[in-house]
Order: C-alpha cells, then structure tokens, then sequence
C-alpha cells in the first residue's frame, strides 16, 4: 500500500509566516486603539455639551451638576486618551520591528504590555512572547 511521505516542515518559513502575520496583528491593534482614541473623542464631546449647555438642564428641578464633576471627567480623558496615544505608538514600532527582525526586547516589552488591552490585546501580547520567544526565532533576529 502507497504511503505518502510527511510533509517535512521548513520552521525557517514557519517562523517567517509567524513574525508576518505578528506584525500585521501589532498595526491592526494599533489601528483599533486609535479607533478607541476617536471613540474617546466622541464621547468627550457629547460629555461637554451636555455639561455646559444650560438649555439641557432647564427642565430639571435641580439644575445643572457642579462644574467641578466635568473637570473631574477631564481628568479622566486625559490619562485615557495617552494610554491609546502610547498603545497605538508602542504597537506601530513594535511591528516595525518585527518586519525588519530588530529589537526583539523591545518587541517583548510592548507584548507583556499588551497584555493589559484585553481581549484582543491579551490575545496578541501572549502569542508575540510565545513566538519570540523561540529558539528558532532568536536565531533569526541574530541573538
């Protein structure tokens, strides 16, 4: 009976796919964080009107909140607003960096902080360190 030979599996172009398809995941989550970034702005917006428009707030009894609650909300916008600034930046170097088979400490550092981002950035944080972290990825990246 004909038995066909198994497929012998190139790891060298495994991992070549492996960093690809990793750099890819690295701008689509960037792109993701800057959507989150533009969602935030939205939202700050909508936030503003609502706080500062005296015409929302004549039908109420009690009358507009403290303008001290919306410095507050601003408060929170800003350090938000950095963390999608800095994921976005963090992640757009990281996959350059991976393309070009450079940096990969660096690459590692953003994949743990990734881990941060969940789901999705749980997801790419653990399969960055997973695939860089191989022997046959080290070789690759000249270490």
């Amino acid at each position: 009976m004909y038995q066909p030979t198994p497929a012998v599996r190139d790891q060298r172009q495994v991992d070549a796919d492996h960093l690809n398809l990793l750099a890819i995941f690295h701008f689509v989550v960037a792109a993701l964080a800057f959507v989150g970034l533009a969602f935030l702005l939205v939202q700050y917006l909508i936030m503003n009107t609502v706080f500062t428009n005296p015409s929302v707030w004549q039908s109420q009894r009690s009358g507009p909140p403290p303008a001290e609650i919306f410095a507050l909300f601003k408060w929170i916008y800003i350090p938000l607003a950095l963390f999608f600034l800095g994921f976005s930046f963090l992640n757009i170097i990281s996959g350059l960096c991976i393309l070009s088979r450079k940096h990969r400490t660096f690459s590692l550092v953003v994949a743990g902080a990734n881990c941060l981002q969940v789901p999705l950035g749980t997801i790419l944080g653990i399969f960055t360190i997973i695939v860089l972290t191989r022997d046959s990825v080290s070789q690759v990246y000249g270490e």
